[in-house]
């Protein structure tokens, strides 16, 4: 039976109860005023106790039956009532499961259970559109990127085939160029995909030492491209994966110095410790970004024409891959444009008690 079906009979059933509640407490009121036998009254002879019962027990039986009729169509009136709301909020569901995504409730009326219900389908499916959208442009991105290593590889060794004086010193360097920014981009797609799944075992980790660290195995980068490096800050402690919040270190530092002032550039990290929280913060000098820009930084793929042609442009998931271990760290990852130029990046992680004796 259908739900519909099931209230109507309960709202028919608890009618009916109602109905006999109310004739059993009726006859029990008159029963007691009412004698065995006739008794003579100054209006003639009064009905005794078996008219009295025979003339209700007729009035109840034409009475049951108009009200089970009455309790069943009110149920069923009522019962389509209440359910309409989740009538359409199962069409919805059945929209969704087809992939209709764009679809949405919007349920009027005032706030109940099932308007918050609808309310939060609405949400969740509107959620769930936009993911389904970025992964539908993240495939699509990466596919493309993928693709281009292995078309240059391809018209590079067609020409090599097609002319067999060619010097193979030069072919074979870019051969190594492509073959490089090819695996570069898979251990990349590998390392967002690790920390979207959260696969990873957490331990306690030192922001300020993942700093130092990062500074010191990018420091040839940043005096090639004429760049100077200030860290400084307190302990900041957190729990976490070591190897991922140093990937995310290394990539804030490098996005820094290769997106920074052609010459005299700066950067300065620094690590703070708040009551709930710890912060990795890092700054750059550098062109003037609009606030349109920067919230699309950290899109994958998302990448500037001085990004693409530079050195150790990279693959453009630098600031994607720093978005996602953040928020794999439960953590909020804040972008914001400097007023003179270049740009601060801000991520904040939840802290983690100190070492005994410390």
């Amino acid at each position: 039976m259908s739900v519909r079906v099931k209230l109507t009979l309960s709202y028919a059933g608890f009618l009916m109860l109602a109905g006999v509640l109310l004739l059993v407490a009726v006859w029990w009121s008159l029963l007691r005023h009412v004698p065995e036998r006739p008794v003579r009254t100054p209006y003639g002879l009064s009905p005794d106790r078996d008219f009295v019962l025979h003339t209700f027990v007729e009035a109840a039986g034409r009475l049951l039956p108009v009200l089970l009729v009455f309790g069943l169509l009110g149920g069923w009136l009522l019962a389509g009532r209440m359910l309409a709301p989740l009538t359409r909020i199962t069409d919805a569901t059945r929209m969704a499961t087809d992939g209709s995504l764009s679809h949405r409730i919007r349920l009027p009326g005032r706030r109940d259970e099932f308007r918050e219900l609808a309310d939060a389908f609405d949400a969740m499916l509107e959620r769930l559109e936009a993911h389904v959208a970025e992964q539908q442009r993240f495939a699509a991105n990466a596919s493309h990127e993928l693709r281009t290593p292995l078309a240059v590889s391809k018209t590079l060794l067609d020409v090599a085939r097609t002319d067999p004086n060619r010097a193979t010193g030069e072919l074979i360097e870019r051969l190594y160029e492509v073959n490089t920014r090819a695996i570069d981009l898979t251990e990349a797609l590998l390392l967002l995909s690790r920390a979207k799944r959260r696969a990873f075992t957490r331990e306690q980790v030192d922001l300020s030492l993942l700093a130092e660290d990062a500074t010191e195995t990018l420091l040839p980068l940043a005096e090639e491209h004429g760049v100077t490096i200030e860290t400084g800050g307190d302990l900041a402690l957190t729990h976490g994966s070591p190897a991922l919040l140093l990937q995310l270190t290394m990539n804030l530092v490098q996005n820094a110095i290769v997106h920074n002032l052609p010459e005299r550039g700066s950067i300065r990290i620094h690590t703070g410790v708040h009551p709930a929280t710890v912060r990795l913060t890092v700054e750059n000098t550098g062109e003037k970004l609009t606030p349109e820009l920067v919230p699309t930084l950290t899109e994958p793929f998302q990448r500037g024409t001085e990004r693409t042609h530079a050195d150790h442009a990279g693959v453009g998931l630098g600031l994607a891959i720093v978005d996602t271990i953040t928020q794999a760290h439960d953590g909020t990852l804040t972008l914001t444009p400097r007023p003179e130029g270049g740009l601060a990046i801000t991520v904040e992680l939840p802290a983690a008690p100190p070492h005994p004796g410390r």
